[in-house]
């Protein structure tokens, strides 16, 4: 790591002089780092200029989840939400983040009932009345990558499978109270774990959250299973998502082997997920994309 002097300008591109700007910062982070925690590199810390980047991203993946809410309805089929999803997305000039990522054939991922995340759209898949489906989209823009997903309740769904989304998404809220500035990510995950717990419900261990803005997946990885006072420090600047995987029944899990890519509960009880993405701020949090 490049040693800057006081009156050097700062490494996050500001322009401004180190000692005004990261320097009382990076003197907080290797007090922690002295004291054995996880601390996150500069390159996880967003610049100003990156974070901007990583908004207008945000905004075009904010706007394809608002076109499919207005048009998601039984009788469609999944392949029908990734037609949607690229085009609304190529529209706006953005790039739909899965397409190709590692293999995944399609642009979005749509995840029914008891498909705990990545399910494949397809021609074969139409949605019925009382299905619960996750639509996960994520979105690069002039290379800033951004990502959200929401749950949504096609017709009239049971009450377990309204109330286990509803607990989705109240643990996101739980979640969110705990990012702050130089707590830790530990905080977050025992929050969610606790309150979903005693709401009857599991949450995936296997799974979790991800560092993003320059690449689809960074640093860190986020647990929501984790203990507070643990996992990394929450500092200005990291980008993260919060998304954990809510099952009404266990919280093992298969993956498809057909597919290679569906992950389901292995009791056929439904998972539900919401999926937001937040900046920690000098303050406590903006959230990005929801």
């Amino acid at each position: 790591m490049l040693r800057l002097g006081r009156n050097d300008p700062c490494w996050c591109g500001s322009g401004i002089k180190y000692k005004k700007c990261h320097g009382d910062f990076d003197a907080r982070l290797s007090s922690y780092k002295q004291q054995g925690c996880i601390v996150p590199s500069r390159s996880l810390i967003k610049t100003g200029e990156q974070i901007q980047g990583i908004r207008e991203s945000a905004r075009i993946n904010i706007a394809v989840l608002d076109y499919v809410a207005a048009h998601i309805k039984a009788g469609i089929t999944t392949a029908e939400i990734d037609r949607w999803v690229y085009g609304e997305t190529t529209r706006m000039g953005g790039i739909p983040a899965p397409l190709n990522f590692q293999g995944f054939p399609k642009s979005v991922c749509t995840s029914l009932n008891d498909q705990v995340c990545h399910g494949i759209p397809s021609e074969d898949v139409v949605l019925k009345d009382g299905d619960i489906i996750n639509v996960d989209v994520s979105t690069i823009y002039n290379g800033y990558y951004s990502d959200s997903s929401r749950m949504f309740c096609i017709g009239t769904v049971s009450e377990e499978k309204r109330r286990l989304v509803e607990v989705a998404k109240n643990c996101l809220e739980v979640g969110l109270a705990q990012v702050k500035p130089w707590g830790f990510l530990g905080d977050m995950g025992q929050a969610i774990h606790d309150y979903a717990r005693e709401n009857g419900c599991s949450v995936v261990r296997e799974i979790g959250g991800h560092g993003i803005g320059l690449d689809f997946h960074e640093e860190p990885w986020v647990s929501y299973v984790s203990k507070k006072g643990t996992e990394m420090l929450m500092v200005p600047g990291l980008v993260f998502t919060i998304e954990p995987m809510i099952n009404l029944g266990t919280d093992e899990i298969f993956t498809d082997e057909e597919d290679g890519w569906t992950v389901y509960t292995t009791d056929g009880k439904p998972s539900a997920q919401w999926e937001i993405q937040v900046l920690v701020t000098e303050t406590g949090y903006e959230i990005l994309a929801y």
